[in-house]
């Protein structure tokens, strides 16, 4: 089972690991993007894990949906929206519940991921987030390992795309050759659910 503690686990493990990608990240979005999916982010994350300190939520539910919370006010962009929906809608299908079994856990994620898709209008092969989400959901039914691997294939294989979705779409066939720093960011996520599992 998944406690409270996991999930404040999950989010210091985010942040440490957007902290030590910030660069890479916002290399990514430099020739595609605003050049500032980096920095960004990491302030992002740097607010959820020093809100997370103060409030302490005590459920899974809570700790996400204030994670997701803190991104909206704080991330400037789509990042900031898209990211925290995807949290808050995840935190709020785990409910109220004190621990949560892989299972439930992955279905409240596929909630989430649904609902950034309808925010963002994007599908799988858009060259967005949702490419590394989509088959890490997936694999998220097997193991937290299984999930990390789908995701960041799913971000790689974003490189030979035409972007259709978010700022790199207005670049049109430019986009192509460039991996989604979007999808970079989303893998870096779920990868760090391996290391909250101490896997």
């Amino acid at each position: 089972m998944l406690d409270t503690d996991f999930f404040r686990r999950w989010m210091a493990a985010t942040a440490a690991s957007v902290d030590r990608e910030a660069e890479r990240l916002t290399a990514l979005d430099s020739p595609i993007g605003d050049a500032d999916h980096g920095s960004n982010l990491q302030r992002g994350f740097t607010a959820v894990v020093a809100t997370l300190d103060k409030e302490s939520p005590d459920t899974p539910g809570a700790v996400l949906m204030t994670a997701g919370r803190q991104l909206i006010s704080t991330v400037g962009g789509a990042s900031g929206p898209l990211y925290g929906t995807l949290l808050r809608r995840t935190g709020k299908a785990l409910g109220d519940a004190a621990e949560v079994s892989e299972e439930q856990f992955t279905d409240a994620l596929r909630t989430g991921v649904d609902a950034v898709m309808a925010l963002g209008g994007a599908a799988p092969g858009d060259k967005t987030m949702i490419d590394a989400l989509v088959p890490a959901v997936d694999a998220l039914a097997f193991s937290f390992a299984r999930a990390k691997t789908a995701a960041e294939a799913g971000a790689e294989a974003t490189t030979p795309l035409q972007a259709r979705k978010g700022r790199a779409s207005y670049l049109g066939e430019r986009s192509i050759g460039h991996q989604d720093p979007g999808a970079t960011s989303a893998s870096l996520l779920v990868a760090a659910l391996v290391e909250a599992a101490g896997e």
